[in-house]
């Protein structure tokens, strides 16, 4: 059974945060939230941890997963960036969005897709996430917190307590931010060119299209 630590979305506890980050660098795997939906996650170089995430989703190889740094230079390390694509992403960090872009060597090869040699990325805008990444001094490995039959809007249907049951024999650590259970999930964009496509539209769009349109650009929608 998972250990339960409450947190305060806004100002958690440094010395809790420390308790859990101890205990991702030993390997645990933690479900947390952030500032779309409760992630799963586990540091980027946790093998073991990885390989259980990808079985508690049923995920398959060619399924990106996501690192969580806390900068864009923490990006910069394990993604190739052109300089327009830097531009764009400085704009809209930290906030709900996915990068995926091509994968340097830096990135372990579980976490590459197997034919794009792509992952994903994300700065959250969230104190609890920012807080595990920074603590424990690596990125984090993370996907979003859904069992298969999950699918569709279905977190639409749970409140906070009964959906992190779901997950207490699942994880190691569930952090519980004692807040309403969010369903939205982050905008995805794919940044493997110049030529940005928007892959998921959800949250963080306003601010997006902003963005854009400082940049006098299109934004491809797929």
């Amino acid at each position: 059974m998972a250990e339960r630590i409450k947190l305060h979305p806004e100002t958690p506890h440094v010395k809790r945060l420390f308790e859990v980050s101890d205990m991702i660098k030993q390997g645990a795997v933690v479900l947390f939230p952030t500032d779309s939906q409760y992630a799963i996650g586990c540091d980027y170089k946790n093998k073991k941890g990885i390989e259980r995430i990808r079985e508690i989703r049923k995920l398959d190889k060619d399924d990106h997963l996501t690192i969580l740094c806390d900068s864009l230079s923490g990006i910069a390390k394990f993604a190739h960036i052109s300089d327009h694509n830097f531009k764009l992403i400085k704009r809209l960090i930290p906030g709900p969005y996915t990068f995926i872009l091509p994968a340097t060597k830096e990135v372990p090869k579980l976490l590459v897709h197997p034919k794009k040699k792509t992952v994903g990325f994300r700065v959250p805008d969230y104190p609890i996430a920012q807080g595990l990444i920074r603590e424990t001094g690596n990125p984090m490995l993370a996907i979003t917190a859904k069992k298969p039959e999950m699918q569709g809007n279905a977190l639409k249907e749970f409140e906070r307590e009964p959906f992190l049951r779901e997950f207490e024999k699942l994880v190691d650590v569930v952090i519980d931010n004692q807040q309403e259970l969010p369903s939205r999930e982050t905008s995805i964009l794919d940044m493997t060119d110049d030529n940005t496509k928007l892959l998921r539209r959800d949250l963080g769009m306003e601010a997006l299209e902003e963005v854009f349109r400082m940049q006098r650009e299109p934004l491809e929608v797929t």
